[in-house]
């Protein structure tokens, strides 16, 4: 039954996760030291404004979607119970992807930029990026609408809400006039510019970091854990209320802007009520374990799954939470929000494609895991990297925005910014050594899948040879 599925897009995408996923942590640890140090700014191609969007692009799209797109391959084909529609172009879309990924690096190292979050990069390449979506996109959807069985799975459902959610976000806040070939200029402008951008901003995460996740999740929890889903219901009900909410709530990047308070106090709303469809899933999960929760000492992936799950929980109280005026004149622009979000992209994001990963290498190699007990090395090593960065950042926020706010009794300012920057280095030394743990427990991870896969390899080999 096995060899009706094609696994070389999951082995080929296997490597670039790998590959994008070291260099995107690397220039992560890279930057977070050149905020304290600033002689290790190496010139402008290697300077902090240059790096920082190699980091956040390569982590969401280098190793993000090479995560995404192995494990789609792998999940869809055998949720609908049909071959991929066509291999040939998973193919050249690996190339292409791969290429596009390249010059994204090479670009913005070279500080062509449209500055905007998430998507600084320039026309030319969001032409390739769209292409490459739109080539993924026909094989999912052409191997959902060709499936042989009638009940559609919730990661099907989640599949198909990131692949038409990317779409539409991507193509609407990318479209720009050519100034030349590396130079665009917004088709939107102030306020307006600001609301499409975190529109977009936002929905990326729901789309890029939540929506194709949770598909994962779903599909391999239950595989991992050998325990049914506790409510497909439950998860179908979530899934509605989730891709519907979550559109509403791009505005709650923009509190105390000039943007309108109707729409500042739409998106508050929206994302208060987002909390009930995120713990759906959460408490969906929990649920499954059902009166089994000795695997979490027993069953190595079950931790990851588990932690990943509850990141994600405290992610989506987190979040809402901080879009509520009071709460948002406090932490917003500090040191509170990349917590907040490393929270997400470090404990659930990272863990649950990591871990996903254990399971299907195996699989598709006809092997087993290379070490059990490097896979739990790398656990704690995540864990405490994500727990120190995240726990160091929110501490770092809360200063900074008390002292941001703190004035004399004549009503002048208490402290100067710099103050505020000064106070900031004990932090940001701490956030470091969270961020060189957790690319030390990706290390691991890399090394302990290479093996597996050398492992399977050889295994085939001598297999081949005596059936010879």
């Amino acid at each position: 039954m096995e060899e009706r599925y094609d696994s070389w897009p999951v082995k080929a995408y296997t490597y670039s996760m790998i590959i994008w996923g070291l260099a995107s942590l690397l220039y992560g640890v890279v930057i977070s030291l050149q905020l304290v140090y600033p002689g290790l700014n190496f010139g402008e191609w290697f300077s902090y404004g240059r790096l920082r969007p190699i980091h956040t692009n390569g982590g969401a799209f280098g190793f993000g979607l090479s995560g995404i797109f192995a494990l789609s391959y792998y999940m869809v084909p055998r949720l609908a119970k049909a071959p991929l529609f066509l291999p040939k172009l998973a193919k050249f879309n690996f190339w292409l992807y791969n290429l596009t990924i390249a010059a994204a690096v090479i670009t913005l190292h070279l500080g062509f930029s449209t500055t905007k979050e998430y998507a600084e990069l320039e026309w030319p390449i969001d032409i390739l990026v769209v292409l490459f979506w739109v080539f993924f996109a026909v094989n999912m959807l052409g191997t959902i609408l060709t499936k042989t069985v009638s009940k559609m799975y919730v990661s099907l459902w989640y599949v198909i809400a990131t692949i038409l959610g990317v779409a539409v976000l991507y193509i609407f806040n990318n479209l720009a006039v050519p100034a030349s070939l590396f130079k665009s200029y917004s088709l939107y402008a102030g306020v307006n510019d600001a609301n499409v951008q975190w529109w977009y901003g936002h929905n990326a995460v729901a789309f890029v970091f939540t929506t194709p996740i949770l598909a994962i999740f779903f599909y391999f929890f239950p595989k991992v854990t050998n325990l049914p889903l506790f409510s497909h219901r439950l998860s179908i009900v979530a899934f509605w209320s989730l891709v519907f909410m979550y559109l509403w709530t791009g505005a709650h990047h923009l509190i105390w802007t000039p943007v309108p308070d109707w729409l500042q106090t739409v998106a508050i709303a929206f994302s208060l009520m987002l909390i009930a469809p995120s713990w759906g899933s959460v408490i969906n999960g929990y649920l499954t374990m059902g009166n089994n929760w000795e695997q979490m000492k027993t069953n190595y992936l079950a931790k990851f799954f588990i932690l990943g799950i509850t990141f994600y929980g405290l992610q989506t109280l987190q979040g809402p939470s901080q879009a509520i005026r009071s709460i948002s004149s406090l932490i917003h622009y500090t040191d509170w929000v990349p917590g907040h979000v490393h929270m997400g992209t470090m404990g659930w994001f990272a863990m649950t494609i990591m871990a996903s990963f254990y399971y299907v290498i195996p699989k598709i190699y006809k092997t087993d895991l290379y070490s059990v007990k490097l896979a739990n090395t790398h656990f704690w090593l995540v864990f405490t990297g994500q727990i120190i960065y995240s726990i160091s950042m929110w501490i770092a926020g809360i200063m900074q925005g008390a002292m941001w706010k703190a004035t004399n009794a004549d009503g002048s300012l208490k402290y100067t910014f710099q103050d505020s920057i000064t106070a900031s280095y004990i932090y940001w030394d701490i956030r470091s050594i969270g961020g060189i743990i957790f690319l030390a427990g990706a290390i691991v991870f890399a090394y302990n899948i290479f093996k597996t896969i050398q492992q399977g390899s050889q295994a085939s080999k001598v297999k081949t040879e005596g059936a010879v």
